[in-house]
């Protein structure tokens, strides 16, 4: 592995590992204009900025773009996938590492303490096969509505179970009930959980990419507020997570930004400009 030639003035290229929805982009799907202006700054300082998100790549790719990055990397599906921007290839990127599991036994365990609960099974860089409509909005791309078994059938990347009948709380109690072995598993803020291989989450897939990019492991920066960020927040040499983020993020994290209506991603990217 080649060594990482120093910036100017002698700094050390980092690795700032980005997430999405609540981090640089609202919850309605706003993304600032200084937000847009501060990645743009750090990548020209000569540090990687890499989104690592739950997003699948059809819907991260956008998110890229319109930052401004066309020859950077990404890590989508928690860690699942992670390609790299081309400008030239089909779609304007390649994947360069997919891991996939069989989601029938954790589906069907599902299924029978659920059974009015949502599935969906991603198909990379394509959308989503699914058991029953989601919520206008909750998933994008092309889907397919399929019967359960079909849904089984191959390995994916990723498997999101979806229970709009249940509080969040009353889903949480189950999932937690259950246990779920041989899988990653992420439970988001409404009754929603994102399923993954065992032992994949967008940390590993970050480790990765950082080993493959040369970064020492000190020159490592996410900034996160879900609880699929916790793992990302403790990889990494400075884990920052948003001020609204739960308390149980909060902590794994070494320090906390402002929110996402102050835009507190955009104060940790100006703290790395030279």
């Amino acid at each position: 592995m080649s060594p990482v030639p120093a910036l100017p003035g002698g700094r050390v290229p980092h690795l700032v590992a980005l997430d999405v929805d609540g981090t640089l982009v609202t919850y309605a799907g706003e993304l600032s204009e200084d937000a847009r202006e501060a990645v743009a700054q750090v990548r020209a300082d000569g540090h990687h900025v890499v989104l690592a998100t739950g997003r699948s790549v059809h819907a991260t790719v956008p998110v890229a773009h319109e930052l401004g990055i066309a020859d950077g990397w990404l890590v989508c599906s928690n860690g699942s996938v992670t390609v790299r921007l081309d400008p030239d290839a089909e779609g304007g990127y390649e994947v360069v590492d997919q891991v996939t599991f069989d989601p029938g036994p954790a589906l069907r365990l599902l299924h029978a303490e659920l059974p009015g609960a949502l599935f969906a099974v991603e198909e990379v860089g394509v959308g989503f096969r699914l058991n029953a409509p989601f919520p206008e909005g909750e998933l994008s791309g092309v889907q397919s509505v399929v019967d359960l078994d079909e849904l089984c059938s191959t390995h994916v990347t990723r498997l999101v179970v979806r229970s709009p009948g249940q509080t969040s709380e009353e889903f949480h109690d189950v999932v937690h009930r259950m246990g779920l072995a041989d899988v990653s598993y992420a439970i988001g803020w409404t009754a929603w959980m994102d399923i993954a291989p065992h032992g994949v989450t967008k940390a590993s897939a970050l480790e990765q990419l950082r080993r493959r990019l040369a970064i020492e492991p000190g020159a490592t920066i996410a900034v996160g507020d879900g609880g699929n960020d916790r793992e990302m927040l403790g990889w990494a040499a400075r884990g920052v997570a948003m001020g609204h983020a739960d308390a149980s993020v909060r902590e794994v994290a070494d320090e906390v930004t402002g929110t996402i209506e102050d835009d507190g991603v955009v104060a940790l990217l100006r703290s790395l400009l030279a």
